[in-house]
């Protein structure tokens, strides 16, 4: 993150080799301060303002199927109990982080006495172990030994602990970015093997006649175009970072536009397997939103933990996750929007061209064009 420094561990060879002066039990001992409480009056209001209209379609404004109604409201009621469970998991959590050397100090309060405060990282691991325990927990009120959706409902699931333990790695690693780019490839390898719905896509109107068909199957590409989304939304997130809450805070509003958005698509639709992938999208995202939260409710400004890389990953190859599964990854796209454009301003600084030769070079190319 770039609203944080990492401590570094001081070397234990120093220049001073003079004997240092005894020190009483009082001067060695450092016991560090709790973190501060959750603003459980911010996760109020914004938990209302989301579940007014969320509600809304879902009893009023849609005839949906009593069946799938029960089914999520049996997730929702989950992960409603998953958001109270890390909301009291992250302060035990923080504890043990601190005593690892976990922790680092928010560069963007430099020079004030928040400066100084150890704040713990990888918090992100409490969120990912709950949000993984609620959705093995959900397979038994919804899915059965038979059902066709298990195995891309478990293949999704080892993906996103996949990438959960690739986060805590590079958070305690800190592996460089280049490495980081190959991690979600590596961890959407079950979700890709376990694809087994569509590979085509709707060519536009105006291009039909020069395509030559309506609808065109892509094959082996759209799997690769589904591995490099996943490969992007797990980055993005982690990119688009360095203020407290920016990291949580984008992944609760996309979660929120992706639960609109799979009601509305349940709502309008006659085809009861479209209806099911809009369904499974739904049983990930409610306890992703809601243990996200949680999580919020101590990350947002001033924030009193950082969520570390765990988190990123975690949110970016869920989202990714239920884009590819539910069918509809090129709306996900849309809801990405904020991270496209961070992207394409961090591609000179990723591949390691300054802006200004960017512009000379764009620049020059424009008046060769002219001339």
């Amino acid at each position: 993150m770039a609203a944080r420094k990492r401590a570094s561990a001081t070397s234990a060879t120093g220049t001073d080799t003079r004997p240092s002066p005894p020190q009483t039990q009082e001067s060695t001992t450092q016991i560090d301060p709790p973190i501060a409480p959750p603003k459980k009056g911010l996760m109020l209001k914004l938990c209302i303002f989301f579940s007014i209209p969320y509600f809304y379609l879902l009893y009023q404004h849609y005839n949906i199927d009593q069946d799938l109604k029960r089914s999520i409201l049996i997730n929702a009621a989950l992960s409603v109990a998953g958001f109270f469970i890390t909301q009291r998991m992250i302060p035990v959590a923080s504890r043990y982080v601190l005593k690892r050397g976990l922790f680092g100090f928010d560069i963007n309060k430099k020079g004030t006495p928040r400066g100084t405060v150890k704040v713990p990282e990888s918090l992100g691991i409490v969120v990912g172990i709950v949000f993984l325990v609620l959705a093995i927990l959900f397979q038994y009120f919804n899915f059965t030994a038979d059902s066709n959706w298990l195995v891309e409902y478990n293949a999704a699931l080892a993906s996103i602990c996949f990438m959960i333990l690739l986060g805590f790695v590079d958070d305690v690693l800190d592996v460089p970015w280049r490495v980081k780019l190959v991690l979600p490839s590596i961890a959407a390898l079950p979700l890709l093997m376990a694809y087994a719905g569509h590979t085509t896509i709707i060519i536009p109107k105006p291009l039909v006649s020069y395509v030559g068909q309506e609808v065109l199957d892509l094959g082996w590409v759209y799997k690769l175009y589904m591995g490099l989304l996943a490969v992007f939304c797990t980055n993005s997130i982690n990119i688009h970072a360095g203020l407290n809450g920016l990291e949580v805070g984008q992944t609760v509003v996309i979660a929120s536009a992706i639960l609109i958005h799979n009601l509305m698509q349940i709502g309008a639709s006659s085809d009861p397997e479209y209806k099911q992938a809009h369904a499974f999208s739904i049983y990930l995202v409610q306890p992703l939103l809601a243990t996200s939260l949680a999580l919020l409710s101590y990350n947002c400004y001033p924030s009193s933990v950082f969520v570390g890389d765990t988190y990123t990953y975690f949110a970016g190859m869920t989202m990714a996750v239920v884009g590819i599964l539910g069918h509809y990854s090129e709306t996900l796209l849309i809801f990405f929007l904020p991270q496209v454009l961070n992207f394409l301003l961090s591609l000179p600084q990723v591949l390691s061209l300054s802006l200004s030769l960017s512009l000379s070079l764009s620049l020059s190319l424009s008046v060769c064009v002219t001339i």
